[in-house]
């Protein structure tokens, strides 16, 4: 079995339903899953009402720049920048550009992964 997803296509699938998080419609639409993951792509607009998720994560930018919270630590991403996230961490981007967007990896079980 191939997974496969574009960018192009899921953005031109944004902005998605509205909800009370999300009063201008999601920014977020999934891409795949698999077992325990999951694939999204995420295109904040204005700000980045994120709350922690139950699961880890990996962020990887697809385009624009963005500053990336996490923690309270800030972390400087562009194109080609990938960022590991621990479940129920506190984060979201912050000064991101209009063109932002990034794709999410969400996997394992809920309150993360042991080890390191």
């Amino acid at each position: 079995m191939t997974l496969h997803a574009s960018a192009a296509a899921l953005l031109a699938q944004l902005p998605g339903k509205t909800t009370p998080q999300w009063p201008q419609g999601e920014r977020f639409i999934r891409a795949l899953a698999h077992g325990t993951m999951s694939v999204e792509l995420y295109a904040p607009v204005g700000t980045d009402p994120q709350t922690p998720h139950a699961q880890d994560e990996l962020y990887l930018v697809h385009a624009g720049t963005a500053t990336l919270v996490v923690a309270g630590e800030p972390v400087a991403c562009a194109p080609g920048t990938v960022v590991f996230v621990p479940a129920r961490a506190e984060h979201r981007f912050e000064r991101f550009s209009a063109d932002f967007s990034a794709w999410v990896v969400f996997w394992g079980p809920a309150g993360g992964e042991a080890g390191g």
